[in-house]
C-alpha cells in the first residue's frame, strides 16, 4: 500500500499546488540513477569535509592556534556556509533546469579551497580558504536536496536519506584514510605520514574531477520542474516560507542539531589528540565511528519516517543523541569511549535528512530549494556561534564542559521535536 501525506496535497494561499503533487517517484532507471549520482557526489564532497576535520588539530599545532581562535575557524566555515545558502536557494528555484551547473560550481569551490589550504603560509589565508570550502559545500545543498524533494515527492524520507547516506560513506571513509595518510599503520605496515599540506592539495584532486563528472552526467537534474520561477514568484514564495511557523520550528530544530555537530566534532578531535594522546590514524578511525553506523541507520530512519511519520523518528534520534553524549561524562576513554562514539554514529548525522524531509512536507512545490537553503542557513548561523562558545567552555572546563554543553542542546532539540506540530504520514 502506498504511503501518502494526509494533508500535504492541496493548494497554498496563492492558489499554487502544494509540494506533494508531482512526478511519480522511482519511475524509471534514469530517475533512480539521478538519485544515486547526486548521492555519490554528496559523498565525495563530504570526504573533503571529513579530511579537514582530521587535519585541523595539526593545523592548530603548526600555527599555535588558541582554543577560541580554533573554534573561530569552524565558525568561519559555518558563517560562509550560511551566506552561501541565500544565493544557492534562490538560484536553485529560479534556475531549476541549470542544477548541474550549480552543483559543478559547488565542487569547484570545494576543490579550490582545499588547494589553497595546502599552499597557504599564513593562518589568515587558511581561514579564507576554509571560508571558500564552506561556501562551496553549502552551494551543493539547495540544488541537490531541492531536486530530490521535487523528483520524489512521496518518498522524501528515502530520497533525503539516500543523499545523506552518500555523505555518511564519505564522512566514514575520509577520517580513516586521511588519518592514515597523516601517519598511521595497517597491520605490519606503518610510516611517518605525509605533511597535512600535501594531503590537503591531494584532496582537491577528486573534487575537481567530480565537478567535471557532475556537469557531464547530471544533465537531467531539474527536468521535473514545470517552469523556472521569476523574481516576483520567488519573493512571494520566500515570504510564505518566512511566515510559516512549522518551517521556522523545523529550522530551529535543524540549528540545534548543527550546534551539537559543529561543537562536538571540533573538540572531540582535540581531546583525542591532546588528552588521550591518540595517533592521527587512531583519531581518524574514531571520527569515522561517528558516521559508520549511519550508513545503515540513515536509510532505515528515512523509510520509517515515510511510514510512521517524521516526529517520532526525529524525537527518538535527538533523545538518543543527548543520552549518548552525556554518557561520555563517566566513560571518557578506553573501549567504552569507542563504543559510545560508534553508537552516536547511529543518530549523529542520520536525523538531518528526516528534519529536511519534514521541512519539505510543509512547503509548496517549486520552493524546495529555498526551503533547503533556509534550514541550512539556520544551522549555519547557530553553527557559527556554537564552536566559539564551545571554545570558551573548553578553555575553562575542558572536554567535560563540551559534553555537558552538547548534551544539553541535544536534549532541548528532543523536547522541541516532541512539541512541534508536523504533518503525519498515513498508509
Amino acid at each position: 500500500m502506498s504511503t501518502t501525506h494526509s494533508d500535504s496535497v492541496g493548494t497554498s494561499s496563492s492558489g499554487r499546488r502544494i509540494a506533494d503533487s508531482g512526478p511519480e517517484e522511482f519511475d524509471d532507471e534514469k530517475s533512480l540513477g539521478l538519485m544515486i549520482g547526486i548521492s555519490a557526489g554528496h559523498g565525495i564532497k563530504h570526504f573533503g569535509q571529513g579530511a579537514l576535520l582530521v587535519m585541523m588539530p595539526f593545523i592548530r599545532s603548526t600555527f599555535a592556534v588558541g582554543d577560541v581562535a580554533y573554534g573561530t575557524l569552524f565558525a568561519i566555515s559555518s558563517i560562509s556556509s550560511g551566506i552561501a545558502n541565500v544565493p544557492a536557494g534562490m538560484l536553485a528555484d529560479m534556475y531549476r533546469k541549470r542544477v548541474a551547473w550549480l552543483l559543478t560550481i559547488s565542487m569547484l569551490m570545494v576543490g579550490a579551497g582545499y588547494f589553497l589550504i595546502g599552499i597557504s603560509p599564513w593562518v589568515w589565508l587558511i581561514a579564507l580558504a576554509i571560508a571558500v570550502v564552506g561556501f562551496g559545500t553549502s552551494m551543493w545543498h539547495a540544488p541537490a536536496f531541492g531536486t530530490l524533494a521535487a523528483r520524489y515527492p512521496k518518498r522524501r524520507g528515502v530520497a533525503m536519506s539516500a543523499h545523506l547516506t552518500g555523505a555518511q560513506i564519505g564522512n566514514t571513509a575520509s577520517p580513516a584514510i586521511i588519518g592514515f595518510l597523516l601517519g598511521g599503520a595497517i597491520g605490519s605496515f606503518e610510516f611517518s605520514g605525509f605533511d597535512w599540506r600535501w594531503v590537503s592539495v591531494g584532496v582537491s584532486v577528486p573534487m575537481f574531477l567530480t565537478a567535471i563528472a557532475v556537469l557531464w552526467r547530471f544533465k537531467t537534474a531539474g527536468a521535473e520542474a514545470e517552469h523556472n520561477l521569476d523574481l516576483t514568484e520567488y519573493l512571494a514564495s520566500a515570504r510564505r516560507l518566512l511566515t510559516n511557523f512549522r518551517v521556522l520550528g523545523l529550522v530551529s530544530l535543524g540549528a540545534f542539531r548543527s550546534a551539537v555537530h559543529t561543537s562536538f566534532q571540533a573538540f572531540i578531535v582535540v581531546y583525542m589528540k591532546e588528552s588521550l594522546e591518540m595517533s592521527a590514524f587512531t583519531i581518524g578511525w574514531h571520527v569515522s565511528l561517528l558516521t559508520f553506523a549511519g550508513i545503515v541507520s540513515t536509510p532505515v530512519m528515512g523509510w520509517l519516517s515515510d511510514r510512521i511519520g517524521r516526529k517520532p523518528v526525529i524525537f527518538v534520534a535527538m533523545a538518543a543523541m543527548a543520552a549518548l553524549v552525556f554518557l561520555l561524562l563517566p566513560i571518557s576513554d578506553g573501549i567504552g569511549f569507542t563504543i559510545v562514539l560508534g553508537s552516536l554514529g547511529l543518530f549523529f548525522f542520520s536525523v538531518m535528512p528526516i528534519i529536511t524531509a519534514a521541512t519539505m512536507d510543509q512547503v509548496e512545490r517549486g520552493s524546495e530549494g529555498s526551503a533547503t537553503a533556509l534550514i541550512f542557513t539556520g544551522g549555519s548561523v547557530v553553527g557559527s556561534l556554537s564552536p566559539i562558545l564551545a571554545g570558551k567552555i573548553f578553555e575553562t572546563n575542558d572536554f567535560e564542559g563540551i559534553v555537558i554543553y552538547c548534551g544539553a542542546i541535544a536534549a532541548v532539540g528532543a523536547l522541541l521535536a516532541l512539541i512541534l506540530p508536523m504533518r503525519r504520514l498515513v498508509s
